[in-house]
């Protein structure tokens, strides 16, 4: 949507929906100063009253070829700016989608393995669950950053340490099929 008129003064006059509890922040390729003004506005109006749910955190999306794209936790943090305050994130790294899952089907975390291609998500969040973590590194991650973590002696970075890794889901398919 466009911003109602030329000026800031006119942008706080669009219509707010009254049913609105909460702003979530996604994915989104056509996210807009005009959203982020009609978010803030929400996020005001609503005071702690009114969420501001995160999807992920996620700074950016890996390409092929070494290409990247901004991912979801710039969307995040222009809101969370604004708005000052942090956004409760559902995704990645919190356990909040995993508890989810964990309550709707029987998942024993002895037996469940998180495969995933970042540190700062994938690999957190099955270490914060207690799963055995396997990274793959076709994502934005290489070994030379686990090795750095691993060779630290501050606990949250040894929490990004992954259990094992492979270079490719593919080489886990192939052993799987053996």
């Amino acid at each position: 949507a466009a911003l109602p008129g030329p000026a800031p003064a006119d942008w706080v006059q669009a219509p707010l929906d009254p049913a609105v509890r909460a702003v979530l922040v996604g994915f989104d390729e056509h996210f807009s100063y005009a959203k982020l003004c009609q978010a803030l506005r929400y996020l005001l109006r609503g005071g702690s009253d009114c969420l501001l749910v995160g999807t992920n955190r996620d700074h950016r999306l890996p390409l092929e070829g070494g290409a990247a794209i901004p991912g979801t936790g710039c969307l995040v943090k222009a809101v969370e700016t604004a708005a000052q305050r942090e956004a409760f994130i559902v995704g990645k790294p919190n356990r909040f989608m995993f508890d989810c899952v964990a309550s709707e089907f029987d998942v024993d975390p002895d037996r469940t393995i998180m495969v995933g291609d970042r540190l700062d998500t994938d690999i957190l969040m099955g270490n914060n669950c207690h799963l055995t973590t396997l990274l793959t590194l076709t994502g934005v991650t290489t070994l030379d950053e686990v090795q750095g973590h691993q060779d630290s002696d501050c606990p949250a970075r040894n929490r990004l340490v992954p259990d094992y890794y492979v270079d490719s889901i593919a080489d886990l398919l192939q052993v799987l099929g053996e």
